[in-house]
């Protein structure tokens, strides 16, 4: 039998776990010794290279076309192809991007074990059905300056190719297409104004956020929506919690003119807000077991503390005495996160 090729935190916990069953003999030693004899630490975590090399080969490709365009030969051609119509390059895209949809989708099926390879394929393929939709804009733009549509499309056509293909890649695109949309339908309806039902951007988002969430709660047990509820519950807590931080900075002021003109201490009711939002998520996490939401809330609490904390001691406090506040506050967390996770670690301890 082929040994397992695990990384070495995934060969710790299996070591522990082993050491764990046999201490307490739910397994012999004999038995623990060919458990731990069936897998080994592999010297170099390949994996994340390939991960990593495929998003640096993206960011080159678009440095690399950026610097093609820049260069005058390029320019003058460009220039001479400068009338093709829009509707042309709107086909030329999607054709490109049905291509790659469709070899990303072959390369899944013969070589699945090159998730990055194909997961880069069809992010192109991503980039060229964002060119099409754009250029289809123009082609049918009557200068209404309603382009918000455009991201309203891009969320259906998302949200068919993440469903055809088994996609949380293109998926994520149709939420976060979704969001685009809703940003700008409320800029556009109030002719971009500052303000949309007495609401700046944050205070919006904060609602976008929430809405998703409520649905990621009414949609969970749903079979069909069971490949991308977990993404969707994460973006909408990002959209909420993103929101909020910002709420708390900013308040529900639609202008920095009008920002910089009042004290942050006016603010810190949003702060509280911010807070106790943050607060609640964590202790509804710990209560459910539902780790996404414990984390968001963690996190995110520390976040509104620690922001509050420069706005209002950042200019009136020494700044060695600043940081060594900051560094004895951290460090405490860290002792107290130590103590539960020691608690929760013991034998007939539950994991918190």
């Amino acid at each position: 039998m082929a040994k397992l090729n695990l990384d070495r935190q995934e060969s710790e916990f299996l070591n522990n776990t082993i050491s764990h069953w046999e201490k307490h003999h739910l397994v012999d030693a004999e038995q623990a010794e060919k458990l731990r004899t069936s897998y080994e630490v592999k010297g170099f975590d390949w994996m994340r290279l390939a991960k990593y090399s495929f998003w640096v080969a993206l960011i080159c490709g678009v440095v690399a076309v950026g610097s093609l365009i820049v260069d005058d030969a390029v320019i003058n051609w460009i220039k001479n192809l400068y009338d093709t119509p829009d509707i042309v390059i709107a086909i030329l895209s999607a054709a490109l991007a049905v291509g790659l949809f469709y070899l990303g989708r072959k390369r899944e099926k013969l070589h699945p074990e090159k998730i990055f390879s194909n997961e880069a394929v069809i992010f192109t393929g991503v980039l060229s059905t964002a060119c099409s939709i754009a250029y289809l804009g123009k082609t049918f733009d009557n200068h209404s300056g309603h382009y918000s549509l455009l991201f309203l499309v891009s969320v259906f056509i998302y949200g068919f190719l993440a469903w055809r293909m088994g996609s949380r890649l293109i998926w994520l695109f149709a939420l976060v297409s979704l969001g685009s949309w809703f940003g700008t339908e409320t800029g556009y309806q109030t002719n971009w104004t500052f303000y949309f039902l007495g609401m700046n951007y944050p205070m919006r988002f904060v609602l976008f956020g929430l809405l998703s969430v409520t649905a990621c709660y009414f949609l969970k047990n749903k079979k069909w929506f069971s490949f991308f509820w977990e993404l969707t519950y994460v973006v909408g807590m990002l959209y909420l919690f993103m929101s909020l931080w910002l709420l708390s900075i900013f308040g529900n002021y639609g202008s920095l003119d009008a920002w910089w003109t009042i004290k942050q201490i006016s603010l810190f009711y949003w702060g509280i807000i911010s807070a106790t939002v943050a607060g609640g998520f964590l202790f509804y996490g710990l209560k459910s077991k539902d780790v996404i939401a414990r984390e968001f809330g963690i996190t995110f609490l520390i976040i509104f503390l620690y922001t509050k904390y420069f706005e209002y001691f950042w200019d009136g406090t020494n700044k060695t005495l600043f940081f060594s506040i900051l560094a004895l506050s951290f460090w405490l967390i860290g002792r107290k996160a130590e103590k539960i996770w020691n608690i929760s670690s013991k034998p007939g301890r539950p994991t918190p």
